[in-house]
């Protein structure tokens, strides 16, 4: 579903559909676009000020939140990393283009989020075929006969 807020265009709109276009995960991709880590971050990290950098945190919610790897767990047992390179490279062009990945990933600004949900994924629920029977008012009709047919019993 949409979100409710307007939001404003992408500038490098162009760009984020470049990415999107290409048949691996976009995470990586994506999070160089973003800004980096905020100064208020929650890393309790013993260096200097990280503010700004564009590396990945290895949290691991990109490999968590891919169906490929859900279905298919053998892929990551070429690496033990929990990184957005690893996601790379086991699932490769194998990828679904659902984006969670780019959704899962806490280095991903909140704006190209907003851009693939609003604008790329089509939320699209299967409709069953009985249900499509059901469809457009046909269960009105069926109410309606089925009230004559019992009113007609209820009189005799």
């Amino acid at each position: 579903m949409p979100t409710v807020v307007k939001r404003t265009p992408l500038a490098d709109e162009a760009a984020a559909r470049e990415i999107l276009g290409i048949a691996e995960p976009p995470v990586a991709r994506f999070r160089l676009l973003s800004e980096g880590i905020k100064p208020y971050n929650r890393l309790n990290l013993l260096v200097e000020d990280i503010t700004g950098d564009k590396g990945c945190v290895a949290c691991g919610n990109c490999l968590d939140s891919c169906p490929v790897l859900r279905r298919e767990p053998e892929r990551l047992a070429e690496t033990d990393s929990r990184t957005s390179m690893a996601l790379e490279t086991s699932v490769a062009d194998a990828c679904e283009k659902c984006y969670a990945c780019v959704l899962a990933c806490p280095q991903v600004e909140t704006k190209y989020k907003d851009f693939i949900v609003d604008e790329v994924i089509r939320e699209v629920i299967p409709q069953n075929r009985v249900l499509r029977l059901l469809d457009n008012y046909l269960m009105v009709v069926v109410a309606l006969i089925l009230g004559i047919v019992i009113g007609i019993f209820m009189t005799i």
